[in-house]
């Protein structure tokens, strides 16, 4: 069978939250089969656990933000990401702090964090929930129109479109695709940074949010250019970076998904809209699990680890 998947060994590592811009430390730890993914606050009185669930998300300013009470964890996109693009179905996340790390803005460092500590099989089926009816969620009209939708797909693919009329961002491809049978996740998604632009920062930071935020966490431009001296790591970084967010957003449905995304201009208040949507429709998907690699599908069957 397909089984679940978690990590060997304990890992950890520190970091500034990009909105917060406080230090934080980070630990990694194996969990049990069916426990999935579990945040928890070290740093409170009493440890608080956050499950990475749709229903439990907050906030959606710049960020996906776990609330439990007045208690949250923002910013776990990236490592929820990391968590979807490795296939990893169970693991313990500790924080001493309010915010996952920004790292260098990508998934990057939590793929590598995460293969360091070794990717294990579990004695459990791995359950995937697996679309079918077509669900869309959308916003605004005419040019401002926002959309994304989920529909039936054997495997899992994700198609992004973006429009930011910026000259550097214009410059660069405004569609992008990829498909979890066909492309590496941790070669062409996960390093894709995070992006803003200068003449955002002063307001963002007035309601606190890029508190952290710099030309090593992020690409960051100005009215009219890329100011990171390195330039971009993808021709397409932008869109892509995108479709990263989309793929953490996405797995707080809280199983890995059996369907096709498809967007335009979607953010984490759309994907985390359109995740409920798809919980609430009852007959628009269902459970899966494979009894054999040969009865599933070719993303399905793929070795997340060589991803």
């Amino acid at each position: 069978m397909l089984r679940q998947r978690t990590i060997q060994n304990i890992v950890k590592t520190t970091g500034v939250g990009v909105h917060s811009g406080e230090r934080v430390e980070i630990v990694l730890r194996p969990a049990e089969a069916n426990t999935g993914i579990v945040f928890h606050r070290i740093d409170t009185p009493d440890v608080i656990d956050f499950p990475a669930l749709a229903d439990k998300v907050g906030d959606t300013r710049m960020a996906s933000v776990l609330q439990n009470g007045n208690v949250r964890i923002s910013t776990v996109e990236h490592l929820m990401s990391a968590l979807a693009g490795l296939g990893i179905d169970n693991i313990h996340v500790d924080l001493d702090a309010e915010e996952v790390p920004i790292m260098d803005g990508s998934a990057g460092t939590f793929v590598y964090l995460l293969r360091s500590a070794g990717i294990v099989e579990q004695n459990a089926p791995k359950r995937f929930l697996k679309v079918l009816k077509t669900v869309e969620v959308s916003e605004g009209e005419g040019e401002n129109a926002k959309w994304a939708r989920l529909e039936p797909y054997e495997g899992f693919s994700l198609a992004f479109s973006i429009n930011f009329q910026h000259p550097a961002i214009d410059s660069t491809a405004s569609f992008a695709e990829v498909d979890f049978a066909r492309d590496s996740y941790a070669k062409e998604i996960a390093r894709a940074r995070t992006f803003g632009f200068a003449s955002d920062v002063e307001a963002m930071r007035s309601i606190g949010l890029a508190r952290g935020g710099s030309l090593d966490n992020a690409i960051v431009m100005d009215d009219y250019r890329i100011l990171n001296s390195d330039g971009l790591r993808y021709d397409d970084e932008f869109v892509k970076h995108k479709i990263l967010d989309a793929i953490g957003d996405l797995y707080l449905i809280g199983k890995p998904l059996l369907a096709r995304y498809v967007a335009c201009k979607s953010g984490h208040g759309l994907n985390n809209k359109l995740c409920r949507a798809l919980l609430a429709q009852e007959d628009a998907w269902e459970i899966v699990t494979y009894d054999s690699q040969a009865a599933a599908a070719d993303a399905v069957g793929r070795d997340w680890r060589l991803a």
